[in-house]
């Protein structure tokens, strides 16, 4: 599998995503996808038949707390480090360009 892969596919892939390489970084990079291709592979290889399929390697269990109803902020802590504020509002930089012309 990886040994179909060219040069040419690695500029091709980097044009895409608009990076600019030198031929140096192509030669490195096409090196060192090939090894991650042929890793791939290998993983390909293996039967998994008997596997169930899964998330994590390890047992996870969610570490949200419930939902309970809480006081919550008042406006003045809320906008207490708030670096304008307009009323008991965020005072926020206008974003959209004036459409009245």
């Amino acid at each position: 599998m990886s040994a179909k892969l060219t040069e040419d596919q690695v500029r091709h892939v980097a044009r895409l995503a608009r990076l600019n390489c030198t031929d140096e970084e192509i030669a490195l990079f096409t090196s060192q996808l090939r090894a991650i291709l042929d890793y791939v592979a290998q993983l390909e290889e293996l039967d998994t038949t008997d596997v169930e399929p899964l998330a994590h390697c390890l047992p996870v269990h969610n570490v949200f707390r419930a939902d309970e109803v809480r006081e919550s902020l008042s406006n003045d802590q809320a906008l207490a480090n708030a670096p304008q504020r307009d009323g008991e509002y965020f005072a926020v930089p206008k974003v959209l360009g004036d459409t009245s012309a």
